[in-house]
């Protein structure tokens, strides 16, 4: 199939859209374009997903349970296992994991897999799109020489390539898949064209740029600019601590400023699939150009260092109440990496427990979000009764959720450490970040 037949099929509503990995990212997607009439097919490999989402379970906070069900019972989406159903897209758009391996280098395993999987199995005239995080160069480095070796097909004649990154906020009430502006970068012409007819059915709002890598360096700048801000107020706000200041205060008067200031706010540490991982996405890149990224580089370094200095905060408060941590039954509220959602990925949270246990620490956390965690030590804990935080020898808030009161916390604990500025009160049993 060529680019203009792809095009008129794209133009009467006969293409089918095939989504890999119906995650956070994917299943948003898929139920965005499901909505709009178009055909959808959600490839996973998790069978327990697809039966779920058979039988109309959501298990995506940020998706309607009811749209769910309505793009599932008028057969516009379709989840499903088998991957050889990948003959049936005219477009393959990939939203698999791009994790960090133990030596925190991109795990490409995924994206590797999905494009052999889609070399083996796609039909000519197909376009494609990674969503995933990644470092710049993927699609046209990594991506391509796999689908053309694999395939036996040739770019820009028998198939597309695209990058999309993914925007996804998980909890935001306002900006959802189809309201959020979304940058787009095709190798070709034509699979520009391709992908603006595609993506502008689900998107309000899409934005081309030149090309795929930068597109993937948007990506990269969109969060390594919050990681470096946040990681520079965490910073300052440790300093503030030493010097008797309210860094909270400090930020809210900075805050009148109407230009030249941007607020962001300290916390345990940077939690989420991105943020804490994308200076590293960069860094493995920027090395084959021998470039070295000093300012991300010290700015992922504070981050990987603030559950550490949260667990000395938490220890020298129990210290000046007469208590060690070494046996001290400590609370944890929230273990989610951001207020009001049921994520954990990366959540400081669970980084701070794994120290705080190693210190001798009985650790208790409650979260109405997640049932049950395990870190990444291995340890296992399920959500206690928020009640227990009147038997604690420490309460420690580190997810500000909206149904947790900063009043009631502090009257029935003995003593807090407020990560969150959820405490306003000025109190002898209360240490804020």
């Amino acid at each position: 199939m060529g680019f203009e037949v792809l095009l008129e099929k794209i133009a009467a509503n006969k293409e089918v859209i095939g989504i890999m990995g119906l995650g956070y990212v994917g299943l948003p997607l898929a139920v965005a374009f499901a909505g709009k009439g178009v055909h959808v097919l959600g490839f996973e490999k998790s069978e327990k997903k697809v039966e779920n989402l058979i039988n109309g379970k959501n298990y995506i906070a940020d998706v309607s349970g009811e749209d769910l069900a309505s793009v599932i019972g008028s057969g516009t989406f379709t989840a499903t296992t088998d991957f050889s159903r990948i003959c049936e897209c005219d477009a393959i758009l990939i939203c698999v994991p791009t994790p960090l391996d133990k030596f925190k280098k991109p795990d490409m395993s995924y994206i590797k897999s999905a494009c052999e999987e889609i070399a083996k199995y796609m039909k000519k005239g197909t376009f494609i799109a990674l969503e995933s995080t990644t470092y710049p160069t993927t699609t046209e480095n990594f991506m391509l020489p796999i689908i053309e070796s694999k395939a036996g097909m040739k770019h820009g004649k028998d198939f597309w390539l695209a990058y999309s990154p993914e925007r996804v906020d998980p909890g935001n009430k306002t900006y959802k898949t189809e309201n959020t502006p979304k940058v787009f970068g095709a190798m070709t012409e034509e699979g520009k064209q391709i992908g603006l007819a595609i993506y502008q059915k689900a998107i309000q709002y899409v934005y081309p740029v030149s090309s795929p890598r930068i597109a993937e360096m948007v990506k990269i700048l969109e969060n390594t600019y919050r990681l470096i801000n946040i990681s520079m107020i965490n910073e300052l706000a440790l300093l503030c601590g030493k010097m008797d200041i309210d860094i909270w205060e400090v930020i809210e008067a900075a805050k009148t400023k109407p230009y030249g200031f941007h607020a962001f706010y300290p916390g345990p540490g940077i939690g989420g699939h991105c943020i804490p991982l994308d200076p590293f996405y960069l860094e493995y890149i920027a090395k084959n150009y021998q470039f070295d990224l000093t300012m991300i580089h010290t700015a992922g370094h504070i981050d990987m260092l603030m559950p550490h200095r949260m667990t000395i905060k938490i220890t020298s408060a129990l210290n000046k109440h007469s208590k060690s941590l070494n046996g001290a039954k400590v609370m944890f509220l929230g273990v989610a990496y951001k207020p009001d959602i049921n994520d954990e990925r990366e959540s400081p949270a669970l980084k701070i427990i794994d120290e705080v246990v190693k210190k001798g620490a009985v650790v208790f956390y409650h979260d109405p979000f997640i049932p049950s965690v395990t870190t990444e030590s291995g340890l296992e804990l399920k959500s206690s009764d928020y009640r227990l935080i009147s038997e604690m020898d420490v309460v420690v808030v580190t997810t500000k959720h909206s149904s947790f009161s900063g009043d009631d916390i502090v009257e029935n604990s003995k003593l807090v450490v407020d990560l969150t500025n959820i405490t306003n009160k000025k109190a002898s049993n209360i240490y804020k970040l």
